[in-house]
């Protein structure tokens, strides 16, 4: 089905009403019917009159709409009525399968490229080496090659494809979609993501030359989609990412929290105690990924004779349960949970998950003894530590659900409407 309607603008965004509360509708409040069905909030024509306030015959014409646009699927109701009285009602759906997705997630070795379905289904994927530091014009060329061969090898034509989603191991200016200052992406600073990657992928399909791009940091990305898939109802949930780096992503209120120019979360270059000797990728010395991070936890084994580049080889050394790749983790732990004692007391979370390359026993027992320990009682009582739960796939559902929750908001429905012509 038809996929038109796309915008040039790209900002993620949503509008979420009060639990009970009456929606505000506009003039045309197709957008707002919508998210009502795909909140859970309202299901049937008549609940929808009863949180709307909207007539029967009001209703009808602004589902219409979403149906002629293939948006919107009836099915068969439960044993329930309609909450105004009557036969038990069709429950309306979300039609996920009419449009599908493009996500990548880059890290700096590698790339893994996947097609989504709107519900966030891994429908197809592609795991393969590509170094970030090669340069944003060849990686997202790389990029948009990749997106093509998957279409290809699935049969999904470029027409289905209603957005791209992508994370990088940086901090994002989401407004621009560029990266600002990211100190393990040489060469990427202030560079026009969307407008590459873009034409990359629409350059060898035919897509759509406005198709969306949205960009985000990897981390951010990765605590979307784990709270969106697995945690919906914790109203703060942070994520700790230690792979080469050390990032986090915050989601407040079933929104990323992102600070005034994407910088949030970035705890890898706080400084710590017993750092100040270690030299870190942005600069400075004692910051955090200096001397806990996967590639550092890498060069310490390299120094004691154990050869690891990256924080993928020290996750393969893990995996073997080497005695001195255990010692050095667990080690890296205890500093990490030293900082996020001061997180958690900061952001009170629900859940506390880690997750990248050294998101195994012993990292996560070192993280808990010093957390723990230097946290407040009142700040742990209520909190949750745990590891990935979508693992290698968490950047890309948490990309294609940016995408998702961007186009179809309610203030961006009604236009979408309008180009398709319902």
């Amino acid at each position: 089905m038809g996929t038109g309607g796309r915008t040039d603008a790209e900002g993620p965004g949503r509008t979420r009403a009060h639990p009970g509360a009456r929606v505000a509708l506009r003039a045309e409040g197709a957008g707002d019917l919508l998210h009502l069905v795909r909140s859970g909030r309202a299901t049937t024509r008549g609940a929808l009159q009863q949180v709307t306030g909207l007539s029967r015959a009001t209703v009808g014409q602004r589902l219409d709409r979403l149906f002629r646009a293939g948006w919107l699927r009836e099915g068969a109701g439960g044993p329930a009525g309609s909450p105004l009285g009557g036969r038990p009602a069709l429950r309306l759906e979300f039609d996920d399968a009419h449009a599908v997705v493009l996500a990548a997630a880059l890290e700096t070795r590698h790339a893994r490229v996947a097609l989504l379905s709107l519900g966030g289904a891994v429908l197809a994927e592609h795991t393969g080496p590509l170094a970030v530091e090669e340069g944003p014009d060849a990686v997202l060329g790389e990029l948009g090659a990749r997106f093509a061969e998957l279409l290809r090898g699935t049969g999904h034509p470029a027409a289905s494809v209603c957005g791209i989603g992508l994370a990088v191991p940086g901090p994002v200016d989401t407004a621009s979609g560029r990266v600002v200052q990211p100190p393990i992406m040489p060469g990427w600073d202030g560079y026009d993501i969307r407008g590459r990657l873009r034409r990359a992928f629409t350059g060898r399909t035919g897509a759509p030359a406005d198709l969306p791009v949205l960009v985000d940091n990897d981390a951010n990305l990765m605590a979307y989609g784990e709270q969106r898939a697995h945690y919906p109802h914790c109203p703060s949930f942070a994520l700790v990412k230690v792979s080469t780096g050390i990032g986090s992503g915050v989601v407040v209120g079933g929104e990323v929290y992102r600070g005034v120019d994407g910088g949030a979360g970035d705890i890898g270059h706080i400084r710590v105690p017993g750092g100040a000797e270690a030299l870190c990728r942005c600069g400075s010395y004692g910051c955090l990924a200096a001397v806990a991070s996967g590639g550092a936890v890498a060069r310490r084994l390299t120094g004691a004779g154990v050869p690891a580049a990256s924080g993928s080889d020290v996750r393969e050394l893990l995996e073997a349960g080497h005695p001195t790749a255990v010692g050095f983790a667990r080690e890296a732990g205890r500093q990490v949970g030293e900082v996020l004692a001061t997180v958690v007391t900061l952001l009170n979370p629900g859940v506390l998950m880690i997750a990248g390359d050294l998101a195994g026993t012993p990292f996560l027992t070192g993280v808990r003894e010093l957390l723990y320990q230097r946290a407040l009682p009142r700040s742990t009582a209520h909190l949750d530590v745990v590891t990935s739960r979508l693992g290698e796939h968490a950047a890309l559902v948490g990309a294609g659900t940016l995408v998702v929750e961007h186009l179809y908001a309610p203030e961006r429905v009604e236009e979408r409407l309008l180009a398709l012509g319902v």
